[in-house]
Parts: C-alpha cells; sequence; structure tokens
C-alpha cells in the first residue's frame, strides 16, 4: 500500500529568530516531524526564513559597507544562504531524532529556485520590507540603485516584490528522492527567486510568500495532504475579538467566501489559507490542515486543527 505523502510548511514558531535560537527549536522541530514519520508518512519539508533571511541581507550590507570593492550581495544569494544554513540544523536534528527512534533514512537539504513570472504585477508595486531601517542618505543610495524603499518608523526600508511562484526548478530532484522515501527540506523561505532566460535562470530580486510556495510544491509533488504548522491550534473566524470561533473544518468555498469577507489577516493567515485553496483546487481527495506545531501529531489524528477540503 502507497504512504500517504504529505508537504509540511514550517512556520516561525519551528526555527526561532537567533541562532541559539534556531538550534533550540530544531530540536522541538525534530520531534515533531519524526512523530509523522513514525507514523508512516511520507514527508516532505518547507519552511519560513524571514528573521534568517533579514539578517543575512544587513550583514552582507553592512560589510560593503566597510568593504566597499565587495560586490553588494543580490536578495537571490541571500534567500540561497538561509536555504543552506537552516536546512543545516533541520535536517541534522532530524537525523539525530530518526537514529534515536530506530529509524534510517537520509535527510537533505535542496536548494531551490523557483521560477517566477517577470511581469507579475508584484514588480510594480513592491510590497516587502527587508533589511535594516535606513537613513535618507542611505535611502537615496538605494534609490539611485534602481532598488525600493519605503519610508518606516524611524527612517526607511528597502521593499522588495512578492510575486507568485510558477514553478519550482528541481522539482524532479525533489520528487525522486521522496519517492525513494527519503526525507526532503526544499522550498525554503519560498525559494530562490529566479526569472528565466532562455536556457539561463536570473535571480530575481524579491522574496515568495512561503506558504504560496510550499503549497505549489505539495501541488508539483501530488501530496495527499498539505500541512501548514503555525502558532495557533486551529484557524479562527473574528479573530482575537470576543466573537473568536475556532475551525474544526472548512470547505474552499467557505474559504474563499471568507478570504472575501477580510476574514484572514494579510501577511499571516491569509497566504496559508490561499495556499491551501490553491493546493486543493478541484480534488476530491486532497486536503489540507493548519494547526501548531506542537499540536500536529493530535491534529493528524484528528482531535485538533482545521482540516480544510473541497
Amino acid at each position: 500500500m502507497r504512504k500517504k505523502k504529505i508537504v509540511i510548511a514550517l512556520g516561525h514558531e519551528a526555527l526561532g529568530t537567533t541562532l541559539p535560537d534556531q538550534k533550540a527549536a530544531s530540536k522541538k522541530t525534530a520531534k515533531a516531524v519524526a512523530d509523522l514519520i513514525e507514523a508512516d508518512y511520507q514527508v516532505v519539508i518547507s519552511h519560513s526564513n524571514g528573521p534568517q533571511v533579514g539578517m543575512i541581507h544587513t550583514a552582507m550590507s553592512e560589510f560593503c559597507k566597510l568593504h566597499p570593492e565587495y560586490t553588494a550581495t543580490p536578495m537571490s544569494v541571500c534567500s540561497a544562504m538561509s536555504q543552506g544554513y537552516i536546512g543545516y540544523d533541520l535536517q541534522n536534528e532530524i537525523r539525530t531524532e530518526l537514529l534515536g527512534r530506530g529509524i534510517y533514512k537520509t535527510v537533505a537539504t535542496i536548494l531551490t529556485q523557483v521560477c517566477v513570472d517577470p511581469y507579475d504585477e508584484a514588480f510594480y508595486h513592491p510590497t516587502k520590507a527587508i533589511g535594516r531601517i535606513l537613513d535618507q542618505e542611505e535611502a537615496e543610495s538605494e534609490e539611485k540603485k534602481g532598488n525600493h524603499v519605503t519610508e518606516a518608523k524611524d527612517g526607511y526600508r528597502r521593499v522588495v516584490a512578492a510575486p507568485k511562484p510558477m514553478d519550482i526548478v528541481e522539482i524532479d530532484a525533489i520528487r525522486a528522492l521522496s519517492d525513494a522515501d527519503q526525507v526532503v527540506i526544499a522550498c525554503g523561505g519560498g525559494g530562490i527567486p529566479v526569472l528565466v532566460q532562455a536556457n539561463k535562470l536570473k535571480g530575481a530580486s524579491a522574496v515568495i510568500e512561503k506558504d504560496l510556495a510550499a503549497g505549489r510544491l505539495a501541488e508539483l509533488l501530488d501530496a495527499d495532504m498539505f500541512v501548514i504548522l503555525t502558532g495557533e491550534d486551529k484557524v479562527c473566524l473574528n479573530y482575537n475579538t470576543a466573537e473568536e470561533k475556532p475551525l474544526d473544518t472548512m470547505t474552499t468555498a467557505m474559504a474563499r467566501a471568507y478570504m472575501a469577507e477580510g476574514q484572514f489577516e494579510e501577511g499571516t493567515i491569509l497566504p496559508k489559507i490561499q495556499a491551501a485553496v490553491d493546493f486543493i483546487g478541484d480534488s476530491a481527495i486532497r486536503t489540507a490542515l493548519i494547526t501548531r506545531l506542537d499540536k500536529s501529531k493530535e491534529a493528524m489524528a484528528g482531535s485538533t486543527g482545521t482540516i480544510i477540503h473541497k
């Protein structure tokens, strides 16, 4: 009997912010992932990278200020760096946890490039703030380089586009490892955004919404379930109000209606719901689950979390 394939999208809670935080968080995350592998699911993992890629971008920018002879580091390279060092921690902690349970599987991180449309509307209206606070002189310098900046609380910040994920360059390699029942970490931080130019790939000055990329990964792998691990037990209507209502289940039609009503906050739960709806599409078989990292085992057993289905 074929194992059920699940794609897990890990949120910020699964990784922490600083290097020590990430190391400690990765140990807890490894236990949750190992529980699902032990339950005989075929697992592919994606993850966020917000604080990490911001830290890398800031560090490289400061380095170039001190050493102007070095070339500034593009966003696509910062994304690749974040995939590498987050994957390093995750794969080692998951491997350790699996071996401790007598489970012998390779855990591999694939640096993943995600194709975006150069004519995506997002490139005309960049909205994703990255890096540290800039003063006016630094902001003007960024604009002279062709970058976009926006006013922030104490100065300015650079902003980049957040285009939709179209295709995943390394999908065949990810699929081959997954089909061999290995544990794969891919599309970290939404993937490295690239533009296709003839037979070349060019890094784009952008970031891709991680949940949308993870959902696209699940779709291309024809996964049975898309599991989004976040900071709440369940999806709620009227969140953080006296009328808050947790949802056990939700159809894609209901999800679209709630999105149209503005029930879900942009930048937090909204992209997760959108990713789940996109993944399920017209399938009567695929499902999505949204729950907390530390409740994933119970949620897979049906005792908590929000299930989304056709």
